[in-house]
């Protein structure tokens, strides 16, 4: 029995916190698998003897499959930079549930065009395939952590999306291990490579079955004037009757801060970008939101992600079997880590300090690598053994700091500090963002390690140390505050590092003051606090 305790921004019915929560928003993080898997899998791929072969790049200069092996990379991270701008308007118009659904069978195409691909096709149908699946990743990573956030108790609403970053690196374990254990029991040749890209169906298929059966987003509906379906959905996934007292109150809430945003942005489909583009207090939000996307990339994630086999070579580990194996033990770490992030550290320990920690621990194991291949040089030692030593250590040390801090945090906190009547559109900024700068870090990578070797890791670690100031001066703590009281924490001249407190304290002293007793479950008799805080999962 594992007990996850959290802080609730009011007293909440234990019903709340039911198993349909957490199911839609599992259902819907089956995208983050297939983002998981791709960053994973795609990279030890092209880097097999058998994909080689297939497709003639064996015979080609380092500088020639450098550039192939990033084009094959980085269209994917393309087609996710538009897609998730199209994610806007799918997701105004059909709805979060809808808007999903469309995108699972969008990726379920580019999946089934690369897995047809062979040497009398060439490379061809691989680039439209990726470009097309990353299209279709690009809706998805815009509307899925939308949905969560907006289906979520606020209490709970970090761990949920966070669910979000355990499926991404879940898919992540997966795509690191199946090379290696292709190369173990297949044969080189056609089927050995062709695997990996027919796995991704798996993730595909479930989240384009899996969505059918999604409670659609309340808000989303409140939004769109069906209020009776709002309800509904609302009681659904609250478990609770429709005059229970919660009930109310969040429906109210939600109706009357849709309605407040209308006046502020109008009608249409146009509204939530005039209401962004006309509010300067937006406009900083929207480039905060952006910069999180660009610190988390400055970690150097994606550069590690798409080419852990140039990674690893440049720290001494050759032999094809070898790099798979310490990529997918790299991989596992990295889920170790998300749910560490997933079960204690978002909701208890917040957004701030995560990242703060993380960016220090990470700068130091990156300047350590640095200065280790210089002094060192183990790429001019190669060594076919995994025998225990610091250049590994420090590596995986990185890992520990970096999967539990900046990998999904950024996610949450730039689904949950925008307005509902712009959050659609925001998020498809955002999701844009993650995208851009991920596709420049894909793409120039290989170039990035040949012409600056040792220097790439000392770039990387400059960049997590600038990013701490960052945090502390710019980045307000949003754990625990409901969707509909996130204005506060950006109140002009409120000090960015005690804005949470006031905002908390203000929320607990009108509860107070509107039902001083607490709600009380439906169901059953709660008579002590400490029991309707406590959620049991077995």
């Amino acid at each position: 029995m594992v007990k996850l305790f959290k802080v609730e921004d009011r007293p909440t019915p234990p019903e709340v916190y039911n198993w349909r929560v957490y199911m839609n928003a599992m259902i819907a993080t089956f995208a983050a698998i297939m983002i998981g898997y791709d960053s994973a899998f795609i990279g030890t791929s092209v880097s097999l003897a058998s994909f080689k072969n297939e497709f003639s790049l064996a015979t080609k200069s380092t500088a020639e499959f450098n550039l192939i092996s990033a084009n094959i990379v980085s269209v994917y991270q393309a087609g996710s930079f538009f897609g998730a701008i199209l994610g806007y308007p799918i997701g105004y118009f059909i709805g979060r549930k809808w808007g999903l659904f469309v995108s699972a069978g969008i990726f379920v195409v580019g999946a089934i065009l690369q897995t047809v691909a062979n040497s009398s096709i060439g490379l061809g149908i691989i680039y439209a395939g990726r470009i097309i699946a990353g299209l279709a990743i690009g809706v998805a990573s815009n509307l899925a952590p939308i949905y969560v956030a907006e289906i979520a108790p606020p209490a709970i609403r970090g761990r949920c999306i966070g669910l979000y970053e355990l499926m991404w690196q879940v898919g992540g374990v997966v795509g690191f291990w199946i090379n290696y254990g292709v190369s173990l029991h297949i044969p080189t040749g056609h089927k050995q490579w062709v695997i990996a890209f027919a796995v991704q169906l798996i993730p595909g298929g479930l989240l384009l079955i899996g969505s059918l059966f999604l409670t659609e987003s309340p808000r989303w509906l409140v939004s769109r004037d069906r209020n009776n379906s709002a309800m509904k959905s609302l009681c659904n996934i609250r478990h609770l009757p429709p005059t229970h007292p919660y009930i109310v109150e969040e429906m109210t809430s939600i109706e009357a801060t849709i309605q407040h945003e209308r006046n502020l942005a109008g009608a249409g489909f146009l509204g939530p970008l005039r209401a962004v583009f006309a509010s300067k207090a937006l406009i900083l939000r929207l480039i905060l939101g952006s910069s999180m996307f660009v610190w988390q990339n400055a970690t150097g994630i994606n550069a590690i992600n798409y080419y852990s086999p140039t990674i690893f070579k440049s720290i001494g580990v050759t032999g094809q079997n070898n790099s798979l194996l310490t990529t997918g033990v790299y991989g596992i770490i990295k889920l170790v880590g998300a749910l560490v992030w997933l079960l204690y550290i978002v909701d208890q320990f917040g957004r701030r300090p995560a990242l703060i920690g993380g960016s220090a621990g990470g700068a130091v194991c990156m300047y350590y690598i640095a200065a280790y291949i210089a002094i060192a040089k183990p790429a001019e030692h190669p060594t076919t053994s995994l025998t225990p030593g610091g250049k590994i250590a420090f590596f995986y040390l990185w890992t520990v700091f970096y999967s539990p801090t900046w990998n999904g945090t950024p996610w949450v906190y730039t689904a949950e500090i925008f307005p509902q009547h712009v959050r659609v559109f925001s998020q498809a900024c955002m999701a844009a963002s993650n995208w851009l700068y991920a596709f420049l870090i894909a793409r120039f990578t290989p170039q990035m390690f040949t012409a600056m070797g040792y220097g790439v890791y000392l770039f990387f670690a400059s960049l997590m140390i600038m990013s701490i100031p960052f945090v502390y001066f710019y980045v307000p703590e949003t754990k625990q505050i409901p969707l509909e009281r996130m204005d506060e924490i950006f109140t002009p001249g409120l000090p960015v590092w005690c804005a949470h407190r006031t905002v908390i304290n203000s929320i607990q002293h009108e509860q107070h003051a509107y039902n001083p007793q607490g709600f009380r479950s439906s169901k059953t008799s709660v008579t002590e606090k400490e029991e309707i805080e406590r959620v049991e999962v077995a």
